[in-house]
């Protein structure tokens, strides 16, 4: 078997992610020697695990199965802790090599969301960002659709194995994006049904592959807060157009902008956030690692307060309790700034109210 082999099959069992298999490579020195030695060889439906059988449906279906072991895999996406053990890429390899914006927001958007996430998407596709967004209805569709416009490169993650796609209703939008040079991605094996589980960890993939993200339009309770706070404890920019007081679909953007969040109402604002002033180019991974390219968000001056937070806080984590301290400000103020640094992508929350600087993806 080999390494590629071994992905897989983890892939296809149960509760065994990257972490586990991290753990599991450095007891026994190969994946492929984890696997041989793992106990309990069924997938989630039961059956024994078969990474041949996987490869051989994905090449029937035109999918490509892509592992940490393989080259071809993200760069940003491999960095970061708790990264899929397989990557199921129906389109371009290519489109995981460019640097992505994701978009995203709610299923019931108004008009003028529709048409906010369609002019953001083909102004940052024009410029050479891939879009990068979840395919479902709504904002995402109305993402995808604009960098297809613009004859850019958008790339969808699902929340169900690529045989079981949904929504069904954006079928022709997904072979759309594939047949112009962009990508459908599901971490997911083939068999697996969307459910509740399924789409919050389709949320990490499209806050981890991305270098930013907007939310164009989402109500208070959004999946959409789940892919920014996401974003945030990664360290990715996190960005939000404002919308009505009044408008139940853009309470959550206008409270993201409160805690701190990039408020933009262009390319260019996006472009300025991302330390990008003069747009992006199409780049292969040999280009992503350039000083400039992967600026720390930490990088970014802070106000006197925040500052005075800031000094205080490590890698390995601070107690909010324990900044009230040192800092000589108030419980509420500390609370309030920290939040405001996690929406910024500058802290990272831990549990037990600790914080600790953006892991380095």
């Amino acid at each position: 078997m080999t390494e590629k082999e071994a992905y897989i099959a983890f892939n296809l069992t149960e509760r065994v992610g990257s972490v586990a298999v991290s753990e599991l490579v450095e007891k026994f020195g190969s994946l492929a020697v984890a696997w041989e030695c793992f106990p309990n060889k069924t997938g989630r439906l039961l059956g024994y695990v078969n990474p041949e059988s996987e490869l051989e449906k994905a090449e029937r279906m035109g999918v490509q199965i892509i592992t940490p072991a393989d080259p071809e895999y993200p760069n940003i996406l491999k960095e970061t802790r708790g990264h899929p053990l397989a990557l199921y890429v129906k389109g371009s390899l290519k489109a995981l090599s460019v640097s992505m914006v994701s978009i995203v927001g709610t299923r019931n958007p108004t008009q003028y969301g529709i048409d906010q996430a369609e002019k953001f998407a083909f102004g940052l596709a024009k410029n050479g960002w891939g879009i990068l967004s979840g395919l479902a209805l709504g904002i995402d569709a109305a993402a995808h659709k604009g960098a297809l416009d613009a004859g850019g490169i958008t790339v969808g993650i699902i929340g169900s194995g690529l045989d079981k796609f949904f929504p069904k209703d954006n079928i022709g939008l997904a072979r759309e994006m594939v047949s112009s040079g962009g990508a459908v991605i599901s971490e997911f094996p083939f068999g697996r049904s969307p459910d509740q589980k399924t789409f919050p960890q389709r949320n990490r993939i499209v806050a981890a592959l991305s270098r930013g993200v907007i939310a164009i339009e989402a109500p208070h309770k959004s999946g959409t807060l789940i892919t920014t706070g996401i974003a945030a404890d990664l360290g990715r920019h996190v960005m939000a157009l404002p919308g009505r007081v009044d408008s139940p679909q853009a309470s959550g953007c206008l409270n993201l902008i409160r805690d701190g969040a990039r408020l933009v109402r262009s390319v260019r604002d996006v472009e300025e956030e991302l330390g990008d002033f003069f747009g992006r180019s199409l780049r292969g991974p040999s280009e992503e690692a350039s000083p400039r390219k992967e600026r720390s968000v930490v990088e970014a001056p802070f106000s006197v307060e925040e500052a005075l937070i800031m000094r205080h806080v490590t890698s390995e984590g601070i107690s909010l309790d324990d900044l009230v301290i040192k800092s000589g400000l108030s419980a509420a103020k500390v609370n309030s700034l920290a939040m405001s640094l996690r929406v910024k992508g500058r802290l990272r929350f831990f549990p037990g109210n600790r914080v600790a600087l953006p892991r380095e993806n």
